[in-house]
């Protein structure tokens, strides 16, 4: 994906994105309306246990987002917004 198109996510735009998050009843829905509100940004389904040892960028109180970026074949979770391709999502750990 390239990042010159993708919009860098502010402190304020992940606590809206996590508000939306919290919001949705089922973190699939969540995703959906994740993917509406931010595109061109991806939005990944996770598992918690997945993410374990990563820290998210924004913690709703029922979804937690982590920042995802990509070199164009693998995607990795990132603290850099303006490396940010992308968010990972997962219900709380």
């Amino acid at each position: 994906m390239d990042t010159a198109t993708t919009p860098r996510l502010t402190a304020a735009m992940l606590a809206q994105a996590a508000a939306l998050a919290d919001a949705a009843a089922t973190v699939r829905e969540a995703a959906t309306a994740l993917r509406q509100h931010l595109t061109p940004l991806r939005v990944v389904v996770v598992d918690a246990l997945d993410m374990r040892a990563e820290v998210p960028a924004a913690r709703g109180s029922r979804r937690w987002l982590y920042l995802a970026a990509s070199d164009g074949h693998c995607w990795t979770v990132t603290d850099d917004p303006a490396q940010a391709a992308g968010l990972y999502l997962c219900d709380k750990a």
